[in-house]
């Protein structure tokens, strides 16, 4: 590598940097960057800028960046030629005012529609920019968007549908933060909230304060669990399931047989089906376990709760339903927060624990960095005192089955024998003497 005296001394002639790079020096003294390279057995040299607009490092960075093109069998000179076409072709368009904020939006929603989570996101992105963007902005150059245009666009939701003008002011801000990196716009961003939008609308949190899922108080589980009994279908052991283990809906209702080892009690939901994109291992309860033990009498196919189509997993709406005939006012989201205020009221087991259950990130990611369980066999007794907790009690002069044969002696009860037989407090039937 060139020290910067001998690079200010250098003679007439080429001087090696190394790996390709070299400094050429005119017989004027004039001097210039060039990387040598071979690709398809051709000898070829691409020149990198001169000494007085290009450093040494800056130099070595394009060579390394040409080294990587050659490496991956791709001419430099050629990929520099059309990225310069290219560069040519977006001023022109942008010119003309070809480059507008709708042409720039679907294109930054397709560059990202494989890194988002679902068909539902996607949708939601389409439609809120269609309905409450494109018709004030979407055929406007994207260069040429301003703040009166953003304030254009959410001022007349911003009262009424509060969390709807948050997320398409977020989603303009994304579009036009892309448009400059790609270079068709230059400028402050006018969707910016911090330092910008904040100076002219009030604050989100003063005008809707935002609305937690309806939960139901976890006294009431019992009373719930047994009106949820006296249903029948997919629909209903799906809900139960989803209770029992304190998961998501999208993680019950998308589950596969494939994920559940019975044996050891434990259902695995791999990282692409988690909110977190972490991988998330469940503790089954004897409960939960019976659940899956009815599902495996009346349902088939991969899915653990399938839905009327066939080889595709039942609908979340089925769920909201089941919850609203039983009970209004509450939601399938809510009983994670019945399962979290239980943990913390009623139990002595650690906040953490109960986190983990959910599967939310647990400390700050220096904690996180560190921590490398998940508690898994202490979450295990927690899930069982909470299904024990779920449990609807009944009266009567019996004797009680325990344990896992008394789970699944539960599922078998439900579907095959009749509706009042007893039931003890762990879900098993119960033996009159």
């Amino acid at each position: 590598m060139l020290t910067e005296l001998k690079i200010k001394h250098a003679k007439a002639g080429y001087w090696l940097d190394g790996d390709g790079l070299y400094l050429q020096v005119s017989e004027s003294g004039a001097k210039s960057w060039i990387y040598r390279f071979q690709l398809n057995g051709k000898r070829r040299e691409m020149g990198m800028g001169s000494l007085a607009d290009v450093s040494a490092k800056d130099a070595r960075r394009r060579a390394a960046e040409a080294r990587a093109l050659v490496h991956n069998k791709i001419d430099p000179l050629e990929h520099r030629k059309q990225q310069a076409q290219a560069a040519a072709q977006r001023a022109a368009q942008i010119a003309a005012g070809a480059i507008t904020f709708k042409k720039v939006s679907l294109e930054y929603i397709e560059a990202n529609r494989a890194g988002w989570k679902n068909v539902k996101h996607i949708s939601q992105w389409e439609n809120s920019l269609a309905t409450y963007a494109y018709p004030v902005m979407g055929d406007t150059p994207v260069g040429e968007i301003d703040t009166a245009m953003v304030l254009e666009v959410v001022n007349p939701i911003w009262l009424t549908k509060t969390e709807t003008a948050k997320r398409v002011r977020s989603r303009i801000e994304l579009v036009l933060s892309y448009a400059k990196v790609k270079g068709y716009r230059v400028g402050e961003n006018p969707a910016i909230w911090r330092g910008h939008l904040e100076n002219v609308l009030p604050k989100p949190g003063k005008i809707a304060p935002h609305k937690h899922h309806p939960a139901l108080p976890y006294g009431q589980m019992r009373e719930f669990m047994g009106k949820l009994r006296q249903h029948e279908g997919v629909s209903v052991l799906c809900l139960e399931f989803v209770i029992l283990t304190a998961c998501r809906s999208g993680e019950a209702l998308k589950a596969k047989w494939s994920e559940i080892d019975e044996e050891k009690g434990v259902w695995i939901i791999p990282a692409e089906r988690m909110k977190a994109r972490r991988e998330h291992r469940v503790p089954l309860s004897d409960a939960a376990l019976a659940v899956l033990g009815a599902a495996r009498k009346i349902c088939q196919g991969e899915y653990i709760f399938p839905g009327v189509r066939t080889g595709k997993p039942m609908s979340d709406m089925s769920l909201s339903m089941l919850v609203r005939r039983i009970q209004s006012g509450i939601t399938v989201h809510g009983f994670r927060s019945s399962f979290r205020d239980w943990a913390a009221e009623a139990t002595h087991y650690p906040g953490e624990m109960a986190e983990m259950a959910l599967a939310h990130v647990v400390g700050n990611k220096v904690e996180a960095a560190y921590r490398r369980g998940d508690m898994f066999e202490k979450r295990r007794q927690l899930m069982a005192d909470w299904a024990a907790w779920c449990e609807p009690k009944k009266s009567g002069n019996v004797v009680p089955i325990k344990g896992k044969a008394a789970a699944y002696a539960r599922a078998v009860e439900r579907i095959d024998l009749p509706d009042d037989l007893p039931q003890d407090d762990r879900g098993g039937t119960y033996a009159k003497k």
